[in-house]
């Protein structure tokens, strides 16, 4: 059974910044296509980031390219999401996910439709 722990949110200045980790059990990260997504309050879940199950390839959502960084540890079967220039809109629940799929071009990963694993999810609050 996958399941999958998020840990790392809180509350924080803005332009501060924030690492988020998600702990993988039941499934092995390097062989596994992992994201983030995040829901803020009255909106839809949203794509964050992913990288691909050999680690060659990362995508990140617009709003959030060049201030969040996603990588993984294999050997911890980790993956986390470090983030910095915090802004208020980036308040919201993250989720990490895992998918089943593999091979996929790396654009699909941001569908919430190729993830069959979440876990429950972190806060985030970026005061202003």
């Amino acid at each position: 059974q996958v399941q999958l722990v998020e840990s790392g949110g809180g509350l924080v200045q803005v332009g501060g910044s924030l690492r988020l980790s998600c702990a993988v059990s039941g499934r092995t990260v390097s062989s596994t296509a992992m994201g983030w997504f995040r829901q803020a309050p009255g909106k839809e879940r949203e794509f964050v980031a992913t990288i691909t199950w050999n680690g060659g390839s990362t995508g990140y959502a617009d709003s959030v390219k060049g201030r969040f960084t996603i990588t993984r540890d294999n050997a911890a079967n980790m993956v986390y999401l470090q983030m910095s220039s915090l802004r208020p809109e980036d308040t919201a629940v993250y989720y990490c996910a895992a998918s089943n799929s593999r091979g996929l071009s790396t654009s699909r990963y941001y569908s919430r439709a190729v993830y069959n694993y979440w876990g429950q999810g972190t806060q985030v609050t970026v005061a202003s």
